[in-house]
């Protein structure tokens, strides 16, 4: 179903129907919170990620820190973050990432009031 939100570039809004497809991405992202957890992903990922219905290419996402294809995958930010924070990472440096441009030049960008909404990334 086409929605009036869907031709935002590079957004990805978080509705009821990315919220089903990431359901299982986000029940696992959300289970980083128990330091339990977090030592049985960090000792084997592999095996953790076997513990979870996710699709290949959210395993493969998870795998590759591939922050924007979590959230187009049906990752919710808020518990995507929770698999960044385990590498120790900020939410300036996920949002370079994400920018693809450096965490000094995320700061500065939203520090300057952030980007242009026509801009692809970090550069207008």
């Amino acid at each position: 179903m086409n929605r009036d939100y869907d031709d935002i570039p590079g957004t990805y809004v978080f509705d009821g129907e990315h919220s089903r497809k990431g359901y299982a991405l986000n029940m696992f992202c959300l289970s980083l919170n128990q330091a339990a957890n977090r030592e049985a992903f960090a000792a084997d990922p592999d095996a953790y990620l076997d513990r979870w219905d996710l699709t290949p290419d959210q395993r493969r996402a998870v795998r590759e820190r591939n922050w924007l294809e979590l959230l187009r995958l049906g990752g919710n930010i808020y518990y995507t973050f929770k698999l960044a924070i385990v590498d120790g990472l900020t939410m300036q440096d996920v949002g370079a990432a994400m920018s693809g441009i450096t965490t000094e030049e995320f700061s500065a960008m939203m520090i300057a009031g952030g980007r242009p909404p026509t801009s692809s990334g970090g550069r207008p």
